[in-house]
C-alpha cells in the first residue's frame, strides 16, 4: 500500500489566522478542494501544491510528506550551516529557516531582541573531525518565517511588527553587523541584509562593499539616514572632544565587532586624526555586537565612550559627539523581489507610519525610506 499524504497546512494557516476559504482563494482552488487536502482526505496535484506553497511562502517539502517518511519527526540536520562553531559552547536555542530551499539554524541568544523570540529546537554539534549540527525540534513549533532579516538598526524592530500587524508577514530579524549581514546574504542564508558600510578609498557608503562582497544582482533600498556619533558618559565629565582623545590615559572605549559598520567609521576617524587603534585602550579588548550594547556599557560606566547613532545616545540619556551622517540601506537579491514577504517590506517601507515611527525614535531621517538607492 503507498503511504498517505499528511501536510502542514492546518497549522500554517492557523498561525497566520487565515480561514480554509482565504487560502483556497489565494491559491485559485475551491474551499471543498482545499478542505480535502488539508483532512488529507484528497492528494493534490503537482500544480496545486506550487500554488499553496507560494501563497503561504513555503516549499512544497515543508507543506507536505509521506506518513511513510523514515525521517525521524523530533531530530533535524544542518549540515550546512558555517557558522556551526559557535555552538561547541553547548546547546544552543535556535530558529529555523529556509531561504533558497536551504534550510538553516540561527542561534538566538539570551537576551535582547532574541529574549522574546520562541525557539524551534536546540542545537548540538555532532562529531568530531568534520562536526554537523544536529536540531532537536520542539513541539508546538511555528512554521519557518517568511524573511529573514539581519541588520543592526534598532528600527529594524519596528519593521518587524509593522509586517506582522499589517500583512501576517512572520520575520525573524538577527541583529548583526554589516559586514556579516552582506556576507550571510552573498552566501544565500538571509533574505534582506541592512549595511551602513563605510568604503574610505572612495568615500562612498555601501556600494563598492556590495559590489565586492555580493556575487548576484542586488537591490538596494532606503531605509534611514542618522548620525553616528561618539557617545560618551552624561555630561561628559572627561570632556571628551572627539576620537582624537581616545588615546588619552584613563580613557575606555567600548567598541563594535570587526566588519560592522561602526567599527569601520571609528577605524577611518582615526586614521584621519593620525591615532593607531593600538594607542586606543579597549578598542580590541572591549566588544559588543549593536549599537544600544554600546549606550547600555557607557551608560553603566564599563567604558567612557564608543560609537553608536544619536538615537541610542538619547535613550540612555549620554551626551553624543558628531563624527558622521550616513545611509543605511536595506539590500535583498533581485531574484527574490517579488516574493509576497518581499513585496510587503517594500510596500511597508513606503508607508507614512512606519516613517513616522521611525522618526520618533530620534534623529532619524526617513525623507529616502523606500526608494531604490
Amino acid at each position: 500500500m503507498s503511504p498517505s499524504p499528511r501536510s502542514t497546512l492546518r497549522s500554517r494557516r492557523t498561525h497566520r489566522g487565515w480561514s480554509q476559504a482565504r487560502l483556497a482563494e489565494m491559491a485559485g482552488i475551491t474551499r471543498q478542494s482545499y478542505a480535502a487536502i488539508e483532512s488529507g482526505r484528497s492528494t493534490p496535484s503537482t500544480e496545486v501544491a506550487l500554488r499553496l506553497a507560494r501563497a503561504l511562502a513555503s516549499t512544497v517539502e515543508e507543506l507536505f510528506s509521506l506518513s511513510g517518511d523514515s525521517t525521524p519527526p523530533e531530530r533535524a540536520w544542518d549540515p550546512a550551516l558555517p557558522t556551526a562553531g559557535l555552538f561547541r559552547r553547548g546547546p544552543t536555542r535556535v530558529r529555523l529557516a529556509r531561504v533558497s530551499g536551504r534550510l538553516t539554524a540561527f542561534p538566538l541568544g539570551l537576551g535582547g531582541v532574541h529574549a522574546s523570540v520562541a525557539a524551534d529546537g536546540v542545537a548540538r554539534e555532532v562529531g568530531d573531525d568534520a562536526p554537523t549540527l544536529e536540531v532537536e525540534l520542539l513541539p508546538h513549533r511555528r512554521p519557518p518565517p517568511d524573511l529573514v532579516v539581519a541588520g543592526c538598526d534598532p528600527a529594524l524592530g519596528l519593521v518587524v511588527e509593522g509586517l506582522r500587524r499589517r500583512w501576517d508577514v512572520d520575520v525573524l530579524w538577527i541583529p548583526a553587523g554589516s559586514r556579516a549581514a552582506l556576507e550571510a546574504l552573498a552566501d544565500g542564508r538571509i533574505h534582506v541584509a541592512g549595511t551602513h558600510l563605510l568604503d574610505s578609498g572612495s568615500g562612498e557608503y555601501n556600494a563598492p562593499w556590495i559590489r565586492r562582497m555580493v556575487p548576484f544582482p542586488t537591490l538596494r533600498v532606503g531605509f534611514a539616514t542618522w548620525e553616528q556619533a561618539l557617545v560618551v558618559r552624561a555630561r561628559n565629565p572627561l570632556r571628551l572632544r572627539g576620537v582624537e582623545d581616545l588615546s588619552r590615559t584613563g580613557v575606555r572605549l567600548v567598541n563594535r565587532e570587526p566588519g560592522s559598520g561602526s567599527r569601520a567609521l571609528l577605524e577611518h576617524c582615526l586614521r584621519e586624526a593620525g591615532l593607531p587603534p593600538e594607542g586606543v585602550a579597549g578598542f580590541d579588548d572591549t566588544v559588543v555586537l549593536d549599537h544600544d550594547q554600546v549606550g547600555a556599557t557607557v551608560a553603566a560606566g564599563l567604558a567612557d565612550a564608543g560609537v553608536a547613532i544619536r538615537a541610542v545616545a538619547a535613550a540612555w540619556g549620554l551626551e553624543a559627539l558628531p563624527l558622521a551622517r550616513e545611509p543605511f540601506e536595506l539590500v535583498l537579491p533581485e531574484r527574490m523581489v517579488d516574493l509576497p514577504a518581499a513585496q510587503a517590506l517594500l510596500e511597508l517601507l513606503r508607508d507614512p507610519w512606519l516613517r513616522r515611527q521611525v522618526e520618533l525614535l530620534g534623529d532619524y531621517d526617513t525623507s529616502g525610506m523606500g526608494t531604490p538607492a
